[in-house]
């Protein structure tokens, strides 16, 4: 997806908190274990492999603003 189309996303689930995802009960997805395994590492953190999917993006969140992975300023350019 592109800036333009995020940007244009308001409504979108890009946006909306992961507690009110219809979705947010079920397990992880396998992309969310990878990734928060190889953010997990990065931050010297354990993470627990029963996590929702709801549970997993929060993580996420939590563990790339620790490590600076995967965020963006508003340039569109990789923090460091």
């Amino acid at each position: 997806m592109d800036k333009q189309t995020q940007d244009n996303a308001q409504d979108s689930n890009m946006l909306k908190d992961p507690k009110n995802w219809t979705t947010g009960d079920e397990p992880m997805t396998g992309a969310q274990k990878s990734y928060l395994k190889t953010l997990a590492e990065q931050a010297n953190e354990t993470v627990d492999d029963d996590l929702t999917k709801a549970e997993a993006s929060e993580r996420i969140d939590e563990l790339q603003h620790r490590t600076g992975r995967g965020l963006e300023d508003q340039h569109g350019s990789q923090r460091k």
